[in-house]
């Protein structure tokens, strides 16, 4: 991961669509980053679609330069979760009205506010990770080491603020149609001979082993494709991952390493 401290977004109003579009803040703000991410993913595809769906799923958070002051952590280590607000830097400024949630099967439409969707008028993402350990003594330190992320690396943060149970916690809450779509994850078949050449290519330990496993039940394709003869790549820790979708099941049939870190 390169951090670029000189990343920055302005956050431009979205004007007008229609007369009756009511519009009263015009202002506009610039945020530059005050950290970056670390993660196993060099690319979008294969990020788990929310946080902590895939829970023991490593990250890093590398604070910029002008940030990396243990006073500004101080405290930090007393809560167990953190909530991170960061950019959608591998979407380019896309978005559109309307999208269609992976949820939903690919097919059916709701409003962008109604989404979680990274295609956003102001590409600003919101994550619950958990912290996992502050290494204050870190070369770059201090770094938050955290899990549940879904972020790929190299992504820009502009917040971290904790998360207070008393406050964000709400059991109680409808999810809309999510409460009403079963999510069934996908049964993994990984050869052994090739979960071996993943931890010799990765140096990968039987832990990433796990979560690669993890990440791959998500079923990390458009659910509108269902061609089984295709073969999938999804870049993770330096290799690549090629795997083939056939209904309910996932099966990797290939690893290959000596991709850039």
């Amino acid at each position: 991961m390169s951090i670029n401290a000189n990343f920055a977004v302005t956050i431009m109003p979205v004007r007008r669509l229609a007369k009756k579009t009511p519009m009263t803040d015009d202002k506009t703000i610039s945020i530059a980053p005050v950290a970056y991410f670390r993660s196993p993913f060099p690319s979008k595809f294969g990020v788990p679609r929310q946080s902590g769906v895939v829970a023991e799923l490593p990250g890093e958070i590398v604070f910029v330069p002008g940030f990396r002051r243990k006073e500004a952590l101080k405290g930090i280590e007393e809560f167990s979760h953190l909530w991170l607000i960061w950019g959608f830097s591998g979407n380019a400024g896309r978005w559109q009205m309307t999208v269609r949630p992976p949820r939903l099967g690919g097919n059916k439409s709701v409003g962008v506010f109604a989404s979680r969707s990274p295609f956003r008028p102001n590409g600003l993402g919101l994550s619950a990770v958990v912290l996992d350990k502050v290494d204050w003594d870190a070369p770059d330190g201090p770094v938050l080491k955290v899990l549940g992320g879904d972020l790929m690396d190299g992504t820009p943060i502009y917040d971290i603020k904790p998360y207070i149970r008393y406050a964000d916690s709400h059991p109680e809450a409808l999810s809309g149609y999510t409460d009403n779509v079963e999510w069934e994850e996908a049964e993994v078949i990984f050869p052994s001979e090739l979960e071996a050449k993943f931890r010799s290519l990765g140096r990968a330990s039987s832990e990433d082993v796990s979560v690669l496993k993890k990440v791959l039940a998500q079923k990390p394709v458009p659910r509108y494709q269902h061609d089984s003869g295709k073969i999938y790549g999804m870049p993770y820790k330096a290799c690549d991952i090629r795997f083939k979708v056939a209904g309910g099941r996932i099966e990797v049939v290939d690893v290959v390493g000596d991709l850039a870190p």
